[in-house]
């Protein structure tokens, strides 16, 4: 199979494993909201994992692939540290927030955190904001 091809399967599963974390983070925090026993079931707390793993392998392999890196690009550098405060603000959302007003706040600064990181992607740009 051709670089080229190969590269586009890896960033089309990347693109596909962001758009399903995303819309898995939205459904978990509605359920947060909403204090509903979904959010504790098993494959809720499994399937998230699995999804993000894909997710970051092909991050990895896609950023080798077009010889971009974190700390050597401004804009991927940018990037990651969206995601890392992401996964910070999502974990304090969905487990780890000591009170429902905690959590909500949480929510909303993971989502527009997940917004810029988007942005940050199509742009090449660490300053979209």
């Amino acid at each position: 199979m051709p670089d080229a091809q190969l590269f586009i399967i890896v960033r089309t599963v990347h693109l596909i494993t962001i758009t399903v974390t995303i819309c898995g983070f939205v459904l978990r925090g509605i359920w947060m909201l909403k204090g509903s026993p979904l959010l504790k079931a098993l494959p809720v707390r499994i399937l998230p994992h699995v999804n993000d793993t894909i997710l970051l392998i092909s991050a990895v392999w896609t950023a080798t692939f077009v010889e971009q890196y974190p700390l050597v690009n401004g804009w991927l550098t940018a990037k990651m540290l969206g995601l890392l405060a992401y996964i910070v603000l999502g974990a304090i959302a969905l487990s780890y927030g000591r009170t429902r007003q905690i959590r909500i706040r949480a929510f909303v600064g993971a989502l527009l955190c997940f917004s810029y990181v988007v942005l940050v992607a199509a742009t090449r740009n660490p300053l979209v904001i």
